[in-house]
C-alpha cells in the first residue's frame, strides 16, 4: 500500500525528501518524513491509502509519547482480530489503520510482534528508548525491502533506486550476481545485481544500532505432514480455510479487483470473491493477437477461458487486447523493477495495473498457489526422469530423443497442431532426458536453470569465465534443500520454490509492476493460515499421480467449470519470440552487437553473436538467453552508466525530475 525509506547513523532531510519523491508512484496519496531529534535516524513514506482513507493514516506515525515510530508497506489481514486484544490492553487507537495496530503490538511485544502477523508487509520501526531500528519483512517476501551500508550508516528502501540517490552507495554490478542471474533470470537473495545492496531475507528482522546490524528470522517453515484425515475431509476444510483468507484479504476502503488469467488459481480466487462479496468482480485479462502468440505455449488462450470463467461467476470482464510499443516500454519495466528480471511475464503486470488504475487501487493475485499447492510442470520432472530410467540409455539418448526433435516440425506441418505448445513440450521432455542420471537435488536446479555449466562459461569472457570455474549457480538451492534434508521431495521441491522462485522472481515483479501504476498487488494464497495448512498436508494430496495441486482441484471441484478444473498448466506469458524477431530486433543488433559487447567486458562476443544468429536461424530456440542479455544491458544502461533515463517515457511523470540526479 506504500513506499518506504530512510537511514540510521545520520538523518539529511533533503536526501530523505528525494528519496521519497523517486517512489512516489508507490504512494501518490501522501508523504510524510520524520527525523530524530539526535539526528540519528530518518523515515519517509509515500501513503496509498486503502485502509482508512482520512488523514489518520499519515505516516510516519508515532505513538503516544513520541517514542516509537513506525514507516510501513503492506497489509496486516488480521489486525482487527490484533487490535481488539492491545484495546483490552489498554492500548487507545487514533485511526483504523492496520499500521497503528503493528505500532501498538511492537510496543507491547517488541520483535516478538512479527511472528503475529499475518499479512504482507515491509516495516521500520525506530524505537528511541532502545536507540535502535528495527527493519522486517513478510514470511514470503511479498513486500521487498533492500538495505545498504557503509561506514557504520544503514539506508534502506523499498526500492534499490531511492537508495542511489546516496551518492556514497556504489551503482556497480556484482560479478557473482550476474552468474546467478544468467543461470535463473533472476538473482538469489540476500543478493541484488548491485554489488554492496542487498535485500532482507521473508521471514527476518535486521537490528541496528550504534553503528552496527544483525539479522535475525522470525519464522521458519515447518513441513510436518502431520494432519490425520481423509481426502474429502481435507479437501473440505482447505475450502473453508480458503474462503476466511480471501474474505481477509477483501478487508478495504476502496474496491478490490482481480488479475484473471482463466486459470485454476485466478478462478478459484473469482469464484471465492463472488460468493462473498455478492457483487460483480472487476475483472481485467491480457490478450496477445494470435499471430504474436502462435510461438508460445499458451497461444493467447488465457483471454478465452477468462472469459468463460468471468460469464460463469458474472464478473465485469475486461479484455485488454494490446500491441504494446514493446521498444520503449521494455525500458520502463526495468525502471521499476531496479534488477534485470528477465521473465516476460513483468509486461504483463505493468499493463493490466494500468489498465485498471483509474478505477482500482487494489487486484488480487494468484501468485503462490503453484508453491503451495504444487502446481508447476518441474514438480513432476522427478517422476519422469524416473520412469525414464528404466529405458536403455541408447533408447533414451536415440529413439526418444528422435521423437523429441520431430515435435516442432510436426507442429509447422499439421494443420491444428499448436506450434507453442509442441516447443514447449520439446523444450521440457528434452531436459527431463538430459538430467535422467542427475541426483533429485541437481535435476530441481538444472531444469529451474537457463543453460547448463558449460553453456555458460562458454558465453563469458576469458577472464570472467576462469572465475567461475567452480562456480556454483545452483548453491542457494542446495542450502535451502540442505534445510530439510528428510521428508517427501515433493515438499523439499516445494521449500526451495518457497525460498527462492517465489521471492525473487514472481513476488519481485507483482509488487514493482503493479506499484508502477499505483496499484496493490494481493495474494490470498500466501495467507499464512493457508501455507500453515498446506505444510501438515501429505505431499501425495499435492501431486497425485501426474496430477499436480490436487487437493486444491478437490477443494474447489463444486465450483469451478470442470474446463476450468482440467485445464493444462499455461504460464503467464508474452509474446517474446515475436518481439524479439520483428520489434526488438533493431535493438537486440545494436545493444548486443560485438562493439557492445566488448565494450562490456562481460562475455565473448562471438559467443553472444552465435546466441542470436542460431536462434533466428532456427538452430536454437535462445529466447530467454537473449532476452536475459538484453535486459542486462538495458539495466546497465539505466542504472549503472545513466545513460538512459526511461521516466522521461513515462507522460507527465513527477519521476523524470527526481531521476536526473541518479
Amino acid at each position: 500500500m506504500c513506499g518506504i525509506c530512510g537511514m540510521a547513523g545520520f538523518a539529511d532531510l533533503a536526501l530523505l525528501e528525494r528519496m521519497t519523491t523517486l517512489i512516489a508512484h508507490r504512494g501518490p496519496d501522501d508523504q510524510g518524513h520524520y527525523v530524530s531529534s539526535d539526528g540519528w535516524v530518518g523515515l519517509g513514506n509515500r501513503r496509498l491509502s486503502i485502509i482508512d482513507l482520512s488523514p489518520a493514516g499519515h505516516m510516519p506515525m508515532a505513538n503516544d509519547d513520541g517514542t516509537v515510530w513506525i514507516t510501513y508497506n503492506g497489509e496486516v489481514y488480521n489486525f482487527l482480530e490484533l487490535r481488539r486484544r492491545l484495546q483490552q490492553r489498554g492500548y487507545r487507537f487514533r485511526s483504523g489503520t492496520d499500521t497503528e495496530t503493528i505500532l501498538h503490538l511492537y510496543e507491547d511485544e517488541g520483535v516478538e510482534a512479527f511472528k503475529q502477523l499475518n499479512g504482507m508487509f515491509a516495516v521500520a520501526i525506530w524505537d528511541a528508548r532502545q536507540k535502535e531500528l528495527i527493519l522486517a519483512r513478510d514470511r514470503f517476501g511479498v513486500k521487498p525491502l533492500y538495505y545498504a551500508e557503509y561506514e557504520g550508516n544503514l539506508l534502506f528502501g523499498s526500492e534499490v533506486k531511492s537508495l542511489l540517490l546516496d551518492p556514497r552507495v556504489r551503482r556497480e554490478l556484482d560479478p557473482e550476481a550476474l552468474h546467478y542471474f544468467l543461470a535463473h533470470l533472476w538473482v538469489p537473495g540476500p543478493k541484488t545485481m548491485f554489488k554492496g545492496i542487498l535485500k532482507l531475507p521473508p521471514g527476518h528482522y535486521l537490528r541496528w544500532r550504534a553503528g552496527k546490524y544483525q539479522i535475525h528470522p522470525y519464522w521458519q517453515i515447518c513441513w510436518t505432514e502431520d494432519v490425520k484425515a481423509s481426502t474429502v475431509e481435507l479437501a473440505r476444510e482447505l475450502r473453508a480455510i480458503l474462503e476466511r483468507a480471501v474474505e481477509r484479504h477483501l478487508i478495504a476502503d476502496v474496491p478490490i479487483g482481480l488479475y484473471l488469467s482463466g486459470g485454476l488459481d485466478s478462478s478459484t480466487l473469482l469464484g471465492l470473491m463472488s460468493q462473498i462479496t455478492r457483487a460483480p468482480v472487476e475483472a481485467y485479462t491480457i490478450a496477445f493477437r494470435s499471430e504474436d502468440a502462435r510461438l508460445e505455449q499458451g497461444a493467447g488462450e488465457d483471454a478465452r477461458y477468462a472469459e468463460l470463467v468471468a460469464r460463469h461467476f458474472g464478473a465485469r470482464f475486461h479484455r485488454l487486447q494490446i500491441e504494446p510499443d514493446i521498444v520503449n516500454v521494455l525500458p520502463r519495466v526495468l525502471w521499476h523493477l531496479d534488477e534485470p528480471v528477465a521473465d516476460p511475464a513483468a509486461i504483463n503486470t505493468l499493463l493490466i495495473a494500468e489498465a485498471a488504475h483509474p478505477s482500482l487501487k487494489v487486484l488480487m493475485s494468484g501468485q503462490g498457489a503453484d508453491e503451495v499447492f504444487a502446481g508447476y510442470r518441474v514438480h513432476l520432472v522427478d517422476r519422469f526422469a524416473r520412469a525414464a530410467a528404466w529405458l536403455p540409455k541408447k533408447v533414451r539418448l536415440g529413439v526418444a530423443a528422435a521423437a523429441l526433435s520431430a515435435l516442432p516440425d510436426l507442429a509447422e506441418r499439421v494443420p491444428g497442431v499448436h506450434p507453442g505448445l509442441m516447443l514447449a513440450i520439446h523444450r521440457y521432455f528434452s531436459k527431463v532426458l538430459s538430467g535422467v542420471e542427475l541426483s533429485p537435488e541437481d535435476r530441481y536446479i538444472f531444469n529451474r536453470s537457463y543453460y547448463t555449466a558449460e553453456q555458460q562459461l562458454a558465453l563469458y569472457h576469458p577472464d570472467l569465465r576462469a572465475r567461475f570455474m567452480a562456480f556454483d549457480s545452483g548453491l542457494r538451492h542446495r542450502q535451502y534443500f540442505a534445510e530439510v534434508p528428510h521428508g517427501d521431495f515433493v515438499n523439499r521441491m516445494l521449500h526451495v520454490d518457497l525460498k527462492t522462485f517465489l521471492p525473487e522472481l514472481n513476488l519481485t515483479y507483482g509488487d514493482k509492476l503493479s506499484m508502477a501504476a499505483s496499484i496493490e498487488t494481493r495474494v490470498p494464497f500466501l495467507d499464512y493460515e493457508v501455507v500453515e495448512f498446506m505444510t501438515r498436508v501429505p505431499a501425495r494430496l499435492k501431486v497425485r499421480g501426474l496430477t499436480g495441486k490436487y487437493l486444491l482441484r478437490r477443494a474447489v471441484a463444486d465450483l469451478l467449470p470442470s474446463s476450468i478444473l482440467r485445464r493444462r498448466k499455461a504460464g503467464f506469458g508474452a509474446p517474446i519470440r515475436r518481439w524479439l524477431d520483428i520489434d526488438l530486433a533493431e535493438m537486440v543488433d545494436d545493444l548486443l552487437s560485438s562493439e557492445t559487447v566488448r565494450a562490456r567486458g562481460y562475455f565473448d562476443p562471438a559467443a553472444v553473436h552465435r546466441l542470436v544468429e542460431n536462434d533466428r536461424q532456427g538452430i536454437e530456440d535462445n529466447t530467454y538467453h537473449i532476452w536475459a542479455l538484453l535486459t542486462l544491458e538495458l539495466w546497465q544502461r539505466i542504472f549503472i552508466d545513466g545513460s538512459l533515463n526511461p521516466a522521461q517515457l513515462a507522460e507527465g511523470s513527477v519521476v523524470s525530475q527526481a531521476v536526473n540526479v541518479l
